[in-house]
C-alpha cells in the first residue's frame, strides 16, 4: 500500500527546538508544508491525520557519530561489532545519522562505510559519512580527504580521527594540522561542513594538540569536534574550556560508569556541568558513538572486556536532562538537533520544525517516551513500535 503524501498532526506542543505552543504540523511528501491552528485539508486529498493530543513534537535526532558498518575489534577478530539495522536507529528517536569508521581503517573500509548510508537512505532516513578512521595518513576512498569531500555528496568531513589514544598514530602536530586544513578546503570547495571528527582518547596530552593546530586563527576552533568530552573528568574539564573559548564539545551518550566507563561523566551530568561552568548551550553536541564497541582496559593498555553502544542512549540522555538535570527541554534538544546540523552544514533542513524544513518529527508523551517517529515525512514508527524494516530485518 502506498504512504499518504500529506500527514497532518493535530494538537501537538511543537518545541522546534523552541517553544512554538500547541498547533498543527502539515507534512507534504519529504517536506513540512505548513504549521498553525486548524490545519486541514479538503477530503479528496490522501491525508493520514494524527491525533496528538497532549504530546511534543520535537525534531528528528541527528546522531553524527555512529558506526554503520560496525566498530571495535581492539580484543581480536571475535570483537567486532555487527551493522547497524534501520529499526535500532528509527527507535532510537533519530532520523538523521553520519556514520565513521574508527580503529580499523584495514579491514573496515570508507567505501563500504558510502555504501552502507546509501542503503539506509533507501531504507528511508537520512545518512552522511565522515572520510577515515583513527590512523593518519587515514583510508578515503579517491586518495585524500579534501577530493572525498569535494566529490563524494554524502561526505561531509573526517573522523573518527584519533588523538590522546593509545591507538592513535602518535603523530605529530603538522599531521593533525595538515588533515584539518585539507578537509576545512575540502568543505568550502564543496559548500560543505568539512569539519573533523576528532576523536579524544585519556592520555595525560589531552587537547594541548587542538589548541596547538588553532593557535595561529588560521584554522578555527569550529573546524574540529572532539568527541566523547565526558569519558574522563580531567578530559571533560578541559573541553570545557575548550568550549568556552568559541570551541565545540561532544559529548557520548553511551558513557557513563554505570557502562563501565569509571573515569567519565554520565553525559546529562556533563551537559549541566558544562552549562553551570558557563558554556553557552550552542557549544554543545551529543552523540551516541552507536554500534561501536565500549572496550575495557586495564592500566597497561590491554583489552580486558567489550561491550556495544547503543544508539537508544541519546533518547535516555534527553530525558535525564530534562527530568533530572533540570535542564529545559528547549535547550536540552538543541544538542541532538538544531547544534548538530549547524555545526554540519544541514541547517535549516535539518534540526529543526520549519515551513520548507525536512519532515523529520519525532511525537513523545509528556514522560518523554517515544510514541512516533517521521523521517523524511515517512511513518517509521507508530505508537512506539517499528512499522518499517530495515530490508532483511526480522518482522516482530
Amino acid at each position: 500500500m502506498e504512504k499518504p503524501f500529506f500527514t497532518l498532526l493535530k494538537n501537538v506542543h511543537i518545541i522546534a527546538p523552541e517553544d512554538l505552543g500547541v498547533k498543527d504540523i502539515l507534512m507534504a511528501g519529504e517536506k513540512i508544508a505548513a504549521i498553525g491552528e486548524n490545519l486541514s485539508l479538503p477530503e479528496i486529498y490522501d491525508c493520514e491525520v494524527v491525533d496528538c493530543t497532549d504530546k511534543i513534537a520535537l525534531p528528528g535526532f541527528i546522531d553524527s557519530h555512529v558506526h554503520l558498518i560496525g566498530g571495535g575489534g581492539e580484543g581480536g577478530y571475535a570483537t567486532r561489532t555487527p551493522e547497524i539495522q534501520l529499526t535500532d536507529i528509527t527507535t532510537s528517536g533519530v532520523t538523521t545519522v553520519a556514520g565513521l569508521l574508527g580503529t580499523d581503517g584495514v579491514t573496515r573500509h570508507v567505501a563500504s562505510l558510502l555504501a552502507k548510508a546509501r542503503g539506509l537512505e533507501d531504507e528511508g532516513i537520512s545518512a552522511y559519512i565522515y572520510s577515515g578512521s583513527y590512523e593518519i595518513p587515514t583510508p578515503t576512498i579517491t586518495g585524500s580527504v579534501r577530493s572525498d569531500i569535494i566529490l563524494i555528496d554524502k561526505v561531509i568531513g573526517t573522523g573518527e580521527i584519533a588523538m590522546c589514544d593509545h591507538r592513535s598514530s602518535q603523530s605529530p602536530k603538522e599531521a593533525y594540522q595538515q588533515i584539518t586544513a585539507e578537509a576545512r578546503v575540502g568543505g568550502m570547495l564543496s559548500g560543505k561542513a568539512g569539519v573533523v571528527n576528532m576523536h579524544l582518547g585519556d592520555g595525560e596530552d589531552g587537547l594541548k594538540m587542538l589548541y596547538e593546530i588553532t593557535k595561529s586563527g588560521e584554522i578555527p576552533k569550529t573546524q574540529i569536534i572532539p568527541t566523547h568530552a565526558n569519558r574522563h573528568k580531567r578530559l571533560f574539564k578541559e573541553c570545557v574550556e575548550w568550549a568556552k573559548q568559541g570551541g565545540i564539545m561532544d559529548v557520548t551518550s553511551s558513557v557513563s560508569p554505570a557502562t563501565g566507563s569509571v573515569k567519565g561523566l554520565k553525559s546529562s551530568e556533563a551537559v549541566k556541568q558544562a552549562l553551570d561552568a558557563g558554556v553557552d548551550i550552542s557549544r554543545i553536541t551529543m552523540s551516541s558513538d552507536g554500534n561501536g564497541s565500549m572496550p575495557i582496559f586495564d592500566d597497561k593498555g590491554n583489552n580486558i572486556g567489550v561491550g556495544v553502544a547503543s544508539q537508544s542512549s541519546l533518547l535516555e540522555e534527553f530525558r535525564d536532562m530534562v527530568q533530572k538535570e533540570n535542564i529545559a527541554i528547549t535547550d536540552a534538544i538543541q544538542t541532538i538537533t538544531s547544534n548538530v546540523a549547524k555545526n554540519l552544514k544541514l541547517y535549516p533542513r535539518k534540526g529543526t520544525i520549519a515551513k520548507n524544513s525536512d519532515a523529520d518529527i519525532i511525537v513523545l508523551d509528556k514522560d518523554l517516551n517515544l510514541q512516533h517517529v517521521w523521517a523524511r515525512g515517512t511513518h517509521m514508527v507508530k505508537d512506539g513500535e517499528p512499522i518499517v524494516f530495515g530490508t532483511f530485518e526480522k518482522r516482530k
